[in-house]
């Protein structure tokens, strides 16, 4: 699709009418609407709705969608965002010595399979520079200490910053971030093994294999201050056997990680996901 559209997501109290007012704010307006899904979450109340428009025709210019369609959402209780499909954000990705996640999701953006620009990569090691370099990606090594920490993530946010960061992928970074550094850049997705919390810490694969699983997967959520707790975007599993070594096991777990992870970021980037309470409503 060539056409610049507009989306909406929304999420409010649930009552009669919403679908009609929110439809009609784009109607009135000159607008056709393309694709629109709802759901309603009845223990919580609320009713949660995604909504893409055309904007070739539509009478409000841009700057002005959001402040004519606040107008109604205010009385509604709502909370909203809008994107324009045109906007191309910017991704950082953080990655430790593990490169399957990061080389992934650099070929997927080569590949145009996903709409954003990729200017930085950080890293707490200094092994994976010349794929940044292959990629042209700039790539900053930042190593980080119990005693450097707090002084190493102002710089890693003073870089988000100089390059206009909209989003931050940790592809196996292997550091905890601060609830400081969460708190002053939200926007972040990382990746895991789905073994949490029966196998956290330390080569999860090899007590995995130990214990004899028969199903091994891969999680993909947004960070919060809560270790490992975000809300959950994407997973996946895949069937394992007593026929599986460890190196098997790791093996079939990277490829899930690759694709999960890229899943998430453009389910994220499509605007297809939409977060309440510690939870995600994922549209289709």
């Amino acid at each position: 699709m060539t056409a610049s559209t507009a989306t909406l997501l929304i999420s409010c109290p649930d009552q009669k009418g919403l679908v009609a007012k929110i439809a009609n704010f784009i109607y009135s307006n000159g607008g056709n609407i393309i694709h629109a899904d709802q759901h309603t979450d009845f223990a919580a109340g609320l009713f949660l709705t995604r909504i893409e428009w055309q904007l070739d025709g539509f009478n409000l210019p841009r700057e002005l969608i959001g402040p004519a369609f606040n107008a109604i959402a205010q009385p509604l209780q709502a909370k909203w965002q809008l994107h324009f499909c045109d906007t191309t954000p910017r991704i950082a990705i953080w990655v430790s010595q593990q490169d399957h996640c990061l080389v992934d999701l650099l070929w997927r953006q080569q590949a145009r399979e996903f709409s954003a620009d990729i200017p930085l990569i950080i890293s707490n090691h200094p092994n994976l520079k010349a794929v940044g370099e292959q990629f042209g990606a700039d790539f900053h090594y930042i190593p980080i200490t119990k005693e450097n920490k707090a002084e190493q993530e102002a710089k890693q946010l003073e870089l988000l910053h100089q390059y206009n960061i909209d989003l931050v992928i940790l592809a196996k970074y292997m550091q905890v971030l601060s609830q400081e550094f969460i708190a002053k850049f939200p926007q972040i997705i990382n990746i895991h093994h789905s073994f949490l919390p029966a196998f956290a810490g330390a080569k999860p694969y090899h007590k995995a294999h130990e214990r004899g699983v028969k199903i091994i997967g891969a999680t993909a959520h947004y960070v919060t201050p809560e270790l490992d707790a975000g809300p959950i975007i994407e997973q996946d599993v895949v069937r394992v056997s007593h026929r599986d070594s460890v190196a098997d096991l790791i093996r079939k777990g990277k490829d899930l990680e690759r694709v999960v992870l890229a899943r998430a970021v453009r389910l994220h980037l499509r605007h297809q996901v939409l977060v309440y309470s510690n939870r995600t409503v994922v549209f289709a």
